[in-house]
């Protein structure tokens, strides 16, 4: 006895434009609402979905565009959206999402060298500033690390598994993981970090001096804040050394605030890196909310502190004379 085989009908998304539509009408509507979904104002994106086009091997097909593919991994990685929700906004299949979200984060790595700057010279932040240059002539940039949420599978879990109670990457960031067994991994690969020879960078009390990093004087009071109120002005050179250490270091900390105010998902580390160094070049004066830390001020409230406290002093020299 022959059987037929069952036939089942398969139900497609229908291939549209509407992706396309949806982007180009956003942008000339509302640059503040894209600018809130995408992470960047329209003039920015499409001047990253030119860099794209032009130093990688990603290109519009018949019914997609490549700035459809870079908003979509914009809105994952910015909101830490899930494939079922973005591709309602441009009427694709779970596949096709999860494939243009895939072929943005591999084309984002290929042009790490245009979008990761190494140091090349002391920043005019220190060069010109009779604060900073005394002490850090040297300097090209601070490090810190941070510890940033990772999905692990398997036998590896327990080395992901940190004392906060949760897995994750421990990320090393160098700004013009917070031990030294991730800076000496960093400085020992062969494509790690370079530091140019006679310079530096500033870091904190989780690494040792060495002759690529400067740490603070230990002992001593460092952070910001224990220097904060009345009276607690720096009582000799050595902490007023560490005061300025901590001002200038303080750099990276507004890094990382911003970073991961402006990317919800940043497993994707390097590729959420490379966004944010462009971001970073092409629209300084858009200035996105910062996560807050404990030891966190602005350049502003740095110079206004510290123009404080010497004020602080020079009138307490005057009192005494």
């Amino acid at each position: 006895m022959m059987h037929e085989p069952i036939r089942r009908s398969l139900t497609r998304r229908p291939v549209t434009r509407l992706g396309y539509h949806f982007v180009n009408n956003l942008m000339k509507e509302d640059p503040h609402n894209f600018r809130e979904l995408h992470r960047m104002y329209p003039n920015v994106f499409l001047k990253l979905c030119h860099i794209i086009r032009e130093g990688t091997s990603l290109e519009d097909t018949r019914f997609l565009s490549v700035e459809e593919m870079v908003a979509t991994f914009l809105l994952i990685v910015g909101h830490n959206d899930l494939y079922c929700n973005v591709r309602q906004w441009f009427n694709r299949s779970h596949f096709a999402t999860s494939t243009n979200f895939n072929k943005v984060l591999k084309v984002l790595n290929t042009i790490a060298p245009q979008l990761m700057v190494k140091p090349k010279g002391v920043s005019p932040k220190i060069s010109k500033s009779t604060r900073f240059y005394l002490y850090f002539k040297d300097c090209v940039g601070a490090m810190d690390g941070t510890h940033i949420p990772a999905m692990i599978r398997g036998w590896a879990v327990s080395s992901y598994h940190n004392r906060r109670g949760f897995n994750s990457q421990n990320v090393l960031a160098a700004c013009s993981a917070h031990d030294s067994k991730v800076l000496n991994d960093a400085l020992s690969r062969r494509n790690g970090l370079k530091v140019p020879p006679g310079k530096y960078f500033l870091v904190d009390y989780g690494f040792t001096n060495r002759r690529q990093v400067l740490a603070p004087l230990r002992g001593v009071r460092y952070h910001l804040k224990d220097f904060e109120g009345e009276g607690r002005h720096p009582r000799n050179a050595n902490e007023l050394f560490n005061l300025r250490h901590s001002s200038l270091r303080n750099v990276v900390e507004r890094i990382f605030g911003v970073f991961k105010s402006r990317f919800t998902i940043f497993k994707l580390v390097l590729a959420c890196a490379r966004v944010h160094n462009f971001l970073q070049k092409e629209c300084r004066s858009d200035e996105f909310p910062v996560e807050s830390t404990d030891d966190q001020l602005s350049d502003t409230d740095d110079d206004i502190y510290e123009l404080n406290l010497l004020s602080q002093q020079q009138q307490k020299e005057e009192d005494n004379n």
